[in-house]
């Protein structure tokens, strides 16, 4: 049986949703979890964007994820959501807006850890094209358990496109030929063809 997705809208985070973040927070990560002062400090960081996941019927904080920007590399630093919805797709529906706002902000590449033992966060990271590239050893602290090192390839290359957008369409929150185009904006240009392109600067 399909569950039912609920609407949702994707916005920045702000320094009020402090107390809807930290309800999710600790029963998302345990013991091992950001404060309410790393947050602040996340939030007003300048080469940090963090983004919540709404629910369009109350405004109800849902899920959160967010990434550093350091250069034209994304670091997806946390990804969060509330128990209650999960299995709703809405970590599914935050990891596309991470990955097309990390475009709009410049971005090339997105990097993030995992724990080895995340299986199922691990799949949905794969399913949306990242590989793993290495491991670093006893990486989190509450345990000593292993990190893998996820990369995308280059998000502007045609190939990563199209497979992201596919996925990504299939959701239902955007098109195929509006998520090409916020990838590929500055590379190519929109033939509206079955998703063809025809390059207008070199790799």
């Amino acid at each position: 049986m399909q569950v039912e997705l609920r609407p949702i809208e994707v916005r920045a985070l702000e320094l009020s949703d402090l107390d809807s973040i930290m309800a999710i927070e600790p029963r998302a990560y345990g013991s091992h979890h950001w404060s309410r002062q790393s947050f602040i400090s996340e939030l007003t960081n300048p080469s940090g964007h963090y983004l919540g996941a709404v629910c369009s019927r109350d405004s109800a904080l849902l899920g959160y994820t967010g990434y550093w920007l350091i250069g034209d590399e994304a670091h997806i630093t946390t990804l969060a959501v509330h128990p209650d919805c999960r299995r709703e797709r809405v970590g599914e529906r935050l990891l596309i807006a991470n990955v097309l706002d990390a475009r709009a902000n410049g971005a090339l590449w997105l990097t993030l850890e995992v724990r080895v033992s995340n299986e199922a966060a691990q799949g949905l990271y794969f399913k949306y094209g990242f590989r793993n590239l290495g491991v670093r050893r006893r990486y989190y602290q509450d345990n000593s358990e292993d990190a893998l090192v996820l990369w995308t390839d280059r998000i502007t290359d045609i190939g990563f496109a199209e497979q992201f957008a596919a996925k990504a369409a299939a959701m239902g929150d955007y098109s195929k030929k509006a998520i090409m185009k916020e990838l590929l904006a500055d590379k190519h240009q929109y033939i509206d063809n079955e998703c063809e392109f025809s390059k207008l600067a070199s790799a």
